[in-house]
């Protein structure tokens, strides 16, 4: 992956908002000799205190309280994070006036010197992109994980020599501005509604995944999930070399149980995950996509199977959280969609005390009904989307409402018998009622192990 680089010497360069991504940009920006300006929504008072001592160390010109076009305007780049919507009418308009508009992987596509390895999909994306990167660990690759998983790619431009190969998250958001970006194994793990507020129709945010592979070369390696049937129908034309996952006897890696059998040059590799921490539905299919990209990659037989084995998954991914009274607990927060719910659903049997709702992304939960009705004994709803959920959802299970998290919880301990699973699997964003999936889980948490407190202390009063 090697064309021209986007920002030199002298380049004005314009950073939108002062985020994670927005420091790392300044700092990679200014590496390069740019001349950089920061934009940024917060107040000019919060802004200060919270962003003055790196103001202060990089010198970079600076406006707050909103971004405009007069600011703006006096740049050549303007580089935008992934939460900005391009088609805003003030990125239209720096468009039009002749200013550039690049996402992260526009700008990276010019500096990615090694081999790139990404990841995309509705769910299942950090932990494949971390299990990537484990697996070329435990080869002894230096292999720097980011992107869309939390590290910038920005921090891999600022310091590429300490690295063998890249392993890097993309979400939709950043596919929609990534330029000539051509990894040389691209993975896509499935297409299940979200973001839908943005993209309008599952169609075009399918069609926003499928960019992933638009500048592929031949030889390069594209990782399919073989038993979704959207990803199937847009990749059948892709230029890159095509393997699949799935239950298929045809797909390269093929998954039997808790057995993922993998061909390769026409011998049959077996990888057992009995006993793991990915021996489940979702982990079989994460693992399948994951070992496909390890194996083009060079790591062996024995060191994926060894990675796969010391593998823990991720906080907020069906976390197992505690027992309290016979019944168990399960942190699920980062399912913000009905896909990531419908596959948590799908690791028990039924008994399922649900906690759903949150910020409504546009999905529909309708999509919902037949494993609700088949798995989930009751529904607590709360936040923003908590009408919207009753809505779709009332005539198939007991639906009982919640205004905090604290309160979520007691309802469900309340209502809960031994041998139920409570799960918060919200289907929705944190943002109305938490600051991310990570608060609103460790919320979960801290009120379950609550539960578990008072519990104990009833024991030693007897």
């Amino acid at each position: 992956m090697k064309e021209a680089k986007m920002i030199s010497s002298g380049t004005k360069v314009g950073i939108l908002g002062l985020g994670v991504s927005g420091r790392a940009a300044v700092k990679y920006a200014l590496q390069r000799g740019a001349r950089v300006r920061v934009s940024d929504n917060r107040s000019e008072q919060r802004f200060v205190a919270e962003e003055g001592a790196f103001l202060a160390a990089t010198g970079v010109i600076w406006e707050a309280g909103g971004h405009t076009y007069d600011f703006l305007r006096q740049a050549d780049l303007v580089l935008v994070s992934p939460g900005v919507d391009f088609a805003l009418p003030l990125i239209k308009s720096l468009q039009d006036a002749g200013v550039q508009m690049a996402g992260e992987l526009a700008v990276a596509a010019g500096e990615l010197h090694v081999p790139v390895v990404a990841i995309t999909g509705t769910n299942g994306k950090t932990t494949v992109t971390t299990l990537i990167g484990e697996l070329l660990a435990a080869s002894g690759k230096r292999a720097f994980v980011g992107g869309n998983i939390g590290t910038p790619l920005y921090e891999f431009l600022c310091e590429p020599e300490k690295y063998d190969m890249v392993v890097a998250e993309v979400s939709s958001f950043q596919l929609e501005n990534a330029g000539n970006f051509a990894p040389d194994v691209a993975v896509l793990l499935n297409i299940t509604p979200d973001h839908l507020d943005r993209h309008g129709s599952l169609l075009e945010y399918g069609r926003v995944k499928m960019q992933l592979f638009a500048h592929q070369k031949p030889g390069s390696l594209a990782v399919i999930n073989g038993d979704d049937a959207l990803c199937l129908a847009l990749s059948s034309d892709l230029p890159g070399d095509v393997h699949t996952f799935g239950a298929r006897d045809t797909d390269t890696a093929v998954i039997r149980d808790q057995l993922i059998c993998l061909t390769v040059s026409g011998k049959t590799e077996e990888y057992p995950l009995v006993g793991t921490a990915l021996a489940n539905s979702v982990g079989l299919r994460n693992s399948a996509a994951a070992i496909l990209a390890a194996r083009w990659l060079g790591c062996t037989p024995e060191q994926i199977f060894q990675s796969l084995r010391e593998f823990r998954l991720l906080p907020h991914r069906i976390e197992f959280v505690a027992e309290v009274n016979g019944v168990r607990y399960y942190n699920d927060s980062k399912a913000t969609n009905t896909g990531a719910v419908l596959g948590a659903l799908q690791q028990f049997p039924g008994n399922v005390i649900l906690l759903a709702g949150g910020r409504d992304k546009g999905d529909d939960y309708c999509l919902l009904r037949e494993t609700v009705s088949e798995r989930v004994r009751q529904l607590i709803v709360m936040g923003e989307a908590a009408a919207l959920l009753e809505k779709a959802l009332a005539d198939v299970v007991e639906i009982l409402p919640a205004q905090s998290m604290q309160e979520a919880v007691v309802l469900a301990a309340e209502t809960a018998r031994p041998g139920d699973v409570v799960l918060l699997s919200p289907a929705c964003a944190s943002f109305d009622m938490f600051t991310s999936y990570g608060h609103r889980g460790n919320e979960f948490k801290k009120e379950v192990l609550g539960l578990q407190a008072v519990r104990k202390n009833d024991l030693v009063e007897l």
